[in-house]
């Protein structure tokens, strides 16, 4: 007769506890990606010269996270942390970490939202209170945290006392903030759509208004599950299963809000209906040759810089002090300002009023060279056979 061998406590979990260990490897996968696609973005952040709230911010998140969320990790999943000894030492840490968290982005949607509103008194009073309120809230609700009884080898994993709903309030006022944030937030962009009309995708991107959106959505579901879940038992960890998504999220979110920045990030930034910030245009790859036939003079000839220079002065030809930036372009906080585009006179069919009243319509040719190889291969052939003619 055989006999089947008892499963060790780490792989013999409850399925409350399973969902919430497979939950928690999503997030450390978030958190994980979020870390290396934003990196190239931190560096040019960091690479500027001024300390603004928001950039501090920013790398206090970046890295608050890290830490928080991995030492919570690694003894969730250990397998050598002993219940009595270990998960009663460490339950607090969970807690007081995600509260400083919590309270840092909070802090940082605050500055952006008081900005957006020009730092109305009204709206700045508001988010101000939130935050004062979700400060002293979760600070009082760490208190009423334990270790979930887990056995022997199931990892540690901090949750309500005794799974009582009512410390939910630790996540119900920062949703509330964050809630409000994004209320503020789409009343903004709503009212730039008179001056400026924009379809509701476009304007969502123009003003990250789904990053606000998303950091509500998590932080709504996780005060769902605290308040409507009910366990099993004193050691099913039902009601904190969204929580460790809820805190990356927010935090990634914020920091992309951050970065979504347009300008500097002095006193919160500015809200521009214009673009999403400034952004590079043509690199240095091609030089442009403006050769006009006005008089008998000889026109000068500039490169892209030069031409950006003289239209910032206002000293170009006729027409170049023209410019105007693409709502698309890839703009944020981060860049650095580079060429913009430049509207040169050309012929049109206006011209044939001019020639009728006997008034010479001066004529600008423009010659492009190319200097340097790109990618559209068609193209570059097409252009060495027949040339750009002015």
């Amino acid at each position: 007769m055989s006999t089947s061998t008892p499963l060790p406590a780490s792989l013999d979990l409850p399925p409350h506890l399973s969902a919430q260990k497979y939950f928690f490897v999503c997030t450390l996968t978030v958190l994980s990606w979020d870390t290396l696609v934003l990196s190239p973005r931190s560096y040019k952040l960091g690479r500027t010269k001024a300390w603004p709230a928001l950039k501090a911010l920013y790398y206090f998140l970046q890295v608050w996270v890290i830490t928080d969320f991995v030492v919570t990790g690694v003894m969730f999943f250990s397998t050598t942390v002993r219940q009595e000894p270990d998960c009663r030492r460490f339950w607090p840490y969970e807690p007081i970490c995600t509260a400083i968290l919590l309270f840092a982005a909070s802090t940082a949607h605050v500055i952006r939202i008081s900005a957006i509103y020009s730092h109305a008194t009204r709206v700045r009073s508001i988010m101000l209170g939130l935050l004062f309120v979700q400060a002293v809230v979760t600070a009082v609700c760490c208190g009423f945290y334990r270790s979930v009884h887990l056995l022997d080898g199931q990892g540690c994993i901090a949750g309500p006392l005794n799974n009582q709903s009512w410390v939910g309030v630790y996540w119900l006022i920062p949703t509330v903030l964050y809630g409000t944030s994004f209320t503020l937030a789409v009343s903004r962009s709503l009212q730039t759509l008179e001056a400026r009309p924009l379809s509701p995708w476009r304007l969502m991107l123009r003003d990250n208004l789904n990053l606000y959106g998303t950091i509500f959505l998590v932080n709504l579901i996780n005060v769902l599950f605290y308040f409507i879940m009910t366990p099993t038992g004193p050691n099913d960890p039902i009601k904190t299963i969204v929580t460790s998504m809820a805190g990356v999220l927010t935090a990634t979110m914020t920091m992309r809000i951050i970065l979504g920045v347009r300008g500097s990030l002095e006193n919160g930034g500015v809200f521009s209906t214009t673009g999403s910030g400034q952004g590079s245009g043509v690199s240095g790859s091609m030089t442009a040759s403006a050769v006009g036939v006005a008089r008998g003079r000889s026109a000068p000839t500039y490169n892209l810089g030069d031409i950006h220079t003289h239209s910032k002065a206002g000293a170009g030809p006729r027409g170049v002090d023209k410019m105007e930036g693409g709502w698309d372009v890839d703009k944020s906080s981060v860049d650095t300002p580079a060429d913009a585009k430049v509207v040169l006179p050309l012929s049109s069919e206006n011209d044939s009023v001019g020639e009728e009243s006997g008034r010479v319509v001066p004529k600008v040719d423009v010659q492009i060279t190319v200097n340097k190889e790109v990618q559209y291969d068609e193209y570059m052939d097409d252009l060495g056979r027949k040339g750009v003619r002015g």
